[in-house]
């Protein structure tokens, strides 16, 4: 029996930092970002999607996609948006659900790592969810820092996502990320030991 854990959090929250960490320690991540990045490289089937409805705009002069246009463009526009994620997320689903089935073969536990895991409907994928949090101040914080976001743009990224109360409701593990890398690997060790009980 496979066990999925579904890992997430608000953005900018440092799940990336939980998520390379369980690598470390030997655990399997499905990375929802990474397949995202693939399925989005020249040839891969997002890219033909994206490119047939935004057209060539959306390309730089490699025809790889400018994301930071496309992310301009989505966030602007309430109906592209809505478009664009009807596009992605049937592809996205069908590539996380062949990689699961492969991995599912020869690992007992594998962490599904994506960050709109409620907000897609992912939960029923999983046993467990294991949600990393901060304050929405950090987030924003990091967020301009990391991005070079204004604040009302890091604002308006933060909001797009479920509210981190609802989220917490829905997760049996909450590792807080607002403190020391320290704090944080020790209370992902604590869950992976009770995982293991």
């Amino acid at each position: 029996m496979v066990t999925v854990i579904g890992l997430t959090g608000g953005i900018a929250s440092g799940k990336s930092t939980v998520s390379s960490y369980l690598r470390d320690k030997g655990m399997v991540v499905l990375d929802a970002d990474q397949l995202v990045h693939d399925l989005q490289a020249p040839a891969g089937r997002l890219y033909q999607a994206l490119v047939d409805y935004f057209g060539a705009d959306i390309l730089q002069a490699d025809q790889t996609l400018d994301r930071t246009k496309l992310g301009q463009l989505i966030f602007s526009n309430p109906e592209m948006m809505a478009v664009s994620n009807a596009l992605q997320d049937e592809i996205i689903r069908e590539e996380l659900a062949r990689q699961l089935e492969i991995l599912s073969v020869s690992h007992s536990v594998i962490f599904l790592d994506i960050p709109l895991l409620f907000e897609k409907g992912y939960e029923t994928w999983c046993q467990e969810i294991w949600l990393v949090v901060v304050s929405e101040a950090v987030q924003a914080q990091r967020l301009m820092a990391r991005n070079g976001y204004s604040q009302a743009e890091a604002q308006e990224r933060i909001a797009s996502q479920w509210p981190l109360l609802d989220k917490m409701k829905k997760s049996q593990v909450i590792i807080d990320n607002n403190n020391s890398l320290q704090a944080t690997y020790q209370q992902v060790e604590e869950a992976l030991r009770l995982l293991e009980r």
